[in-house]
C-alpha cells in the first residue's frame, strides 16, 4: 500500500443504526461530537437512519415509513404561526 495516502483524521468510528440499535466499527473520516463505548474502548459515534442490517434490499423485509403522517403533524403543530 502506498504510504501517506490517507487523510490525517482517518480513524476508527462507530456507526449506529437507530432503527435496530446495531453498532459497527470501521475506519472513516466522519466527525462527531458524540462518543460511544464498545468493548471498553471509546469511539466517535455517527448515527444512521438505515444501514445494511435494516435496509429492505439486504434484509428481504419491506418496511413502511409514514412520511405523510409526519408532514401532517408538522403542519398541524406550526399552523398557529401562519400570518
Amino acid at each position: 500500500m502506498k504510504p501517506n495516502i490517507h487523510p490525517e483524521n482517518y480513524k476508527l468510528v462507530a456507526f449506529k443504526d437507530m432503527s435496530n440499535d446495531d453498532v459497527f466499527i470501521t475506519k472513516s473520516t466522519a466527525e462527531s461530537k458524540e462518543t460511544i463505548e464498545v468493548d471498553g474502548t471509546k469511539y466517535p459515534l455517527v448515527k444512521l437512519e438505515i444501514s445494511r442490517t435494516s435496509h429492505p434490499y439486504y434484509t428481504g423485509k419491506s418496511k413502511l415509513v409514514d412520511t405523510a403522517g409526519r408532514i401532517d403533524k408538522f403542519k398541524n403543530k406550526y399552523s398557529k404561526f401562519k400570518k
